[in-house]
């Protein structure tokens, strides 16, 4: 099939290279030229694991192209995925300029029936707005005499796997309203040989929400029993395993830390929250979830305090800054707010990430960056682990503390043993992992 992305961020760009391998014509399309001469030259905006490789294969294949023509990709498409971004706005809406501006371009542009398929995160009843906008936009001569339909196919990637993910997704969900946009759907995603959720528009706009804020409220949860776990001197990891057992219940998503971040997570939150109270529902329960997830990033500060007692001059070693590991995201990433609350208390930072070190450079500063955890580490008072990259979790322990000013370990993750680095001859202070310190 042809096939438009609007919009390549890392939804956009990940859709269209996996459409590409499917062996469908795909036009990636983004208004920032800057980004789309990058892409001519197959350098990647944003780190994700395999995504080079499949970019380049299928760009070599002529399945993939780019371009900042959206006209161009229009008229050559049948089908439009709409992949911009929905930024949050102050007062917890999704920002749906860039959707609307895109609804815009397809009504000048349509030379055929079109399929537009939402993939952005939306709030319920977009569909029917960029319904609206296109049968508005749409010039008089063309208008009763050209066709389209409007589907929601919400995106389920997490960032580090996105690819496969898209391969090997779970679920499919798909919205329509009617029978073509039902089969063009169901046709382009059949090699993929997965379940399809076919369902209403509206239906599938708020599965998206209510997806990412039930998981949203499973790490919320755990973080609060992690907080009971430390008052009562129980560890919550044994906890999360024993309650994880029970298939009503999984393990996933059971990990106490530092809280969430990312792209998704909030917004999505903020989003469905506020479509809740326009609705005429205040959905208390995610006003918890949101508020739970805000303490988990002031109570690490306060354990580095409370470890560490005057915060001034102490030099302290972050290790990660990503929001999560196997991406170079920093968008709402706790490292950022631990950062700000630490300076604010005249500590001396040191910081390594293995993926996210030169987009950090641009937000944040005051900082010294360093080339590995080692050097971050040299002389700290303190080493906090704020992202769970696989490489900390396989850092020479001996090594760590010979060059450590003090041997101690706040682990904002959970990923070492308290016994073990307690052995090791450090003190060790973890998220619900026994009697708060």
């Amino acid at each position: 099939m042809n096939i438009a992305i609007i919009g390549t961020g890392y939804v956009g760009l990940v859709t269209g290279a996996c459409f590409a391998d499917l062996g469908n014509t795909v036009i990636c399309v983004d208004n920032n030229k800057d980004k789309i001469a990058s892409l001519k030259k197959l350098i990647m905006p944003i780190y994700e694991p395999g995504l080079d490789e499949l970019v380049r294969r299928n760009v070599k294949e002529k399945r993939l192209c780019f371009s900042a023509d959206i006209k161009e990709a229009l008229r050559k498409s049948k089908i439009i995925f709409i992949a911009v971004g929905t930024p949050p706005l102050d007062n917890g809406d999704a920002d749906l300029t860039g959707v609307e501006n895109v609804a815009k371009a397809i009504a000048k542009n349509l030379n055929g029936y079109k399929l537009i398929v939402e993939k952005s995160t939306v709030p319920v009843e977009t569909g029917f707005w960029v319904e609206h906008t296109i049968k508005v936009n749409l010039p008089n001569a063309k208008k009763g005499k050209i066709s389209f339909d409007v589907a929601s196919n919400p995106e389920f990637l997490r960032e580090g796997q996105a690819i496969n993910d898209f391969m090997h997704p779970d679920r499919i969900v798909i919205g329509v309203e009617s029978q073509a946009a039902r089969e063009l759907l169901c046709d382009l995603y059949k090699p993929l040989k997965t379940h399809l959720v076919v369902t209403d528009i509206k239906s599938a706009e708020i599965i998206k929400h209510a997806s990412n804020s039930f998981l949203a409220t499973k790490i919320s949860f755990i973080n609060a029993i992690a907080q009971i776990c430390e008052r009562v001197g129980a560890d919550v990891v044994k906890v999360a395993d024993g309650m994880g057992m029970d298939k009503r219940i999984g393990r996933a998503f059971l990990d106490a830390g530092i809280g969430y971040g990312g792209s998704c997570f909030p917004k999505d939150l903020d989003a469905f929250i506020t479509i809740a109270r326009k609705n005429g529902y205040d959905f208390e329960l995610l006003k918890a979830v949101r508020d739970i997830n805000e303490y988990q990033k002031k109570d690490i500060v306060k354990k580095i305090k409370d470890a560490l007692w005057i915060l001034k001059d102490k030099r302290i070693c972050l290790l990660g800054l990503s929001f999560k590991p196997n991406t170079d995201d920093l968008r709402s990433a706790p490292s950022l707010a631990i950062i700000e609350s630490l300076q604010s208390e005249g500590a001396k930072i040191r910081v390594f990430d293995p993926q996210s070190m030169e987009k950090a450079k641009e937000i944040v500063q005051g900082v010294t960056f360093c080339k590995d955890a080692y050097q971050a580490a040299k002389g700290a008072d303190c080493v906090v682990i704020v992202t769970e990259w696989n490489e900390f979790k396989e850092l020479d322990v001996a090594r760590l503390k010979k060059i450590m000013h003090q041997p101690l370990i706040i682990d904002g993750r959970n990923i070492y043993e308290p016994q073990v680095m307690k052995k090791n001859g450090f003190r060790y202070i973890g998220m619900g992992r026994g009697k708060r310190q």
